[in-house]
């Protein structure tokens, strides 16, 4: 809840797509933490990236029909549709886990991550 609740503060007082990119980025550097370390920072430092991850839905839900005039919703259900992505995702990691191991799959939330990232500078602008 802290974190939604900074969030919610943050895009009233900066663009929210200013917000979720630098939320992501956050995250993205949370991650490589993680990567990068062991023991208590790597957990801290993932669990961190909870925080992060606590703006983006709305964010993006919101950003995304902004604009949008009487295709509200059908934008509405398609993105709701795309949240399939929460599916597939974990699969594939778990297959990376599965050959790689856990710290190189991260490398797929941070590729995730900056997908997020890249949209939020581009509302933002």
């Amino acid at each position: 809840m802290i974190g939604r609740f900074v969030g919610a503060y943050l895009t009233k007082i900066i663009t929210p797509g200013k917000v979720l990119s630098i939320f992501a980025l956050s995250a993205i550097v949370m991650i490589a933490i993680s990567i990068t370390s062991n023991g208590l920072v790597s957990m801290w430092s993932i669990l961190v990236v909870g925080l992060f991850n606590s703006i983006m839905f709305p964010t993006i839900f919101t950003l995304t029909l902004e604009g949008l005039g009487e295709l509200k919703a059908q934008a509405s259900g398609l993105l709701c549709m795309a949240i399939v992505g929460g599916a597939i995702i974990p699969f594939i990691f778990g297959s990376l886990i599965d050959s790689f191991g856990f710290k190189t799959a991260f490398i797929l939330t941070i590729l995730c991550y900056g997908y997020i990232f890249y949209y939020g500078k581009m509302k933002s602008s």
